[in-house]
């Protein structure tokens, strides 16, 4: 990236040899993005990262209703909220309680021709795989468009767009930088941009084109391609071992997310009885351990995950959940640092806070 920040800093839409140069890079980390989901370089839009991913994919296709799930990220269900208040019906599907949907539930609510359905292929807070080949198997037989949120997915499970219309990427999600993502449009597909008044991306979304940005991502990308059967081998191998140890270490544990390969292998949601998630958040950074309470887009927020409650928790259970998310560059005795770390925090926490009750309380 430092090049385009430095001296090659050409505008991609200029016609001189500075903005050629941009042109070309630009095209370069197009086709990267292209090849880690199966796609066509000219079905790729860039945009400012996964937020306006989603709301590109449905405010820009959206014609007759919707269909989508109760755990889908904010900005999903915000634009939704958006198109039901301008008349558009919105028709939700069930989870189950490890948050998966029914392709078959979903061919249910396919009543005409012609509606949207927005689903996100790896859950954010928990990390559920969506079975997204069966669910695009019931979008085709009901002539129904398919959005899948892959943000949470690509660059760690492989990722296609074979049923798919749209998919969208986030830069940041893959090893990228932040403020950059893409937008999978397959070609035919109609889509009313969001940006309009300078026609870059095709018309698609207009503005300047970020070509540090946009040449970081097709570099994650590039790398993210080779690198996804690693990515799971190390990380399977990490989360169950982190698991495990949080088992033997902590009494009353109850683990939100799936186990094998319905989960993402980088991906472990527990609560802990007595133990609220923000609490413990703060509790652990103060030990030098990243770890989340539900969606960074909503920290701080202080309501129960919608994801928990999705599921089935209690709205006192669903403010419990702290999501632990690992990457292949963490090591067994980093493992074994976070579960000592954990086990202290809870452990004093629990002294503190409220008696250790069992269940969901």
């Amino acid at each position: 990236m430092l090049p385009f920040l430095r001296e090659d800093y050409g505008n991609a839409s200029s016609v001189h040899r500075l903005g050629s140069h941009a042109r070309c890079a630009v095209e370069d980390a197009r086709a990267h993005v292209a090849a880690l989901i199966g796609a066509r370089p000219a079905e790729i839009v860039f945009t400012s990262g996964g937020t306006e991913s989603n709301n590109l994919a449905i405010q820009g296709t959206t014609l007759g209703a919707i269909v989508t799930t109760p755990i889908e990220h904010s900005s999903v269900q915000e634009p939704i909220r958006l198109m039901q208040a301008q008349g558009v019906t919105v028709r939700q599907v069930p989870v189950n309680g490890l948050g998966q949907v029914s392709p078959a539930d979903v061919a249910e609510q396919l009543v005409e021709p012609g509606y949207l359905v927005s689903v996100g292929w790896a859950n954010n807070e928990i990390g559920t795989l969506q079975p997204v080949d069966a669910i695009a198997a019931a979008c085709a037989a009901h002539g129904a468009r398919l959005h899948v949120d892959a943000v949470q997915a690509a660059g760690k499970i492989p990722v296609h767009v074979r049923g798919i219309d749209l998919l969208s990427l986030s830069a940041h999600k893959i090893g990228g930088p932040k403020g950059v993502g893409a937008l999978y449009v397959r070609g035919g597909c109609e889509l009313r941009p969001l940006l309009v008044g300078g026609g870059q991306e095709r018309g698609r979304r207009s503005g300047t084109e970020n070509v540090a940005g946009i040449v970081g991502m097709g570099e994650a990308c590039r790398l993210a391609t080779a690198g996804i059967p690693a990515f799971g081998e190390a990380c399977w191998a990490l989360r169950d071992a982190l698991w495990e140890g949080l088992c033997a270490a902590i009494p009353n544990v109850h683990r939100n997310s799936p186990s094998g390969a319905d989960c993402l292998p980088n991906t472990l949601n527990v609560s802990f009885a007595g133990v609220r998630g923000e609490a413990l958040v703060a509790a652990l950074d103060l030990e030098g351990v990243a770890v989340s309470s539900g969606s960074a887009c909503a920290a701080g927020a202080g309501e129960p995950s919608h994801v928990l409650r999705a599921l089935g928790r209690s709205a006192d259970a669903a403010r419990d959940g702290v999501r632990f998310s690992l990457g292949r560059e963490h090591s067994v005795a980093e493992i074994e640092c976070v579960v000592a770390a954990t086990a202290a925090a809870v452990l004093r926490i629990r002294s503190i806070e409220r008696p250790i009750v069992t269940g969901e309380g």
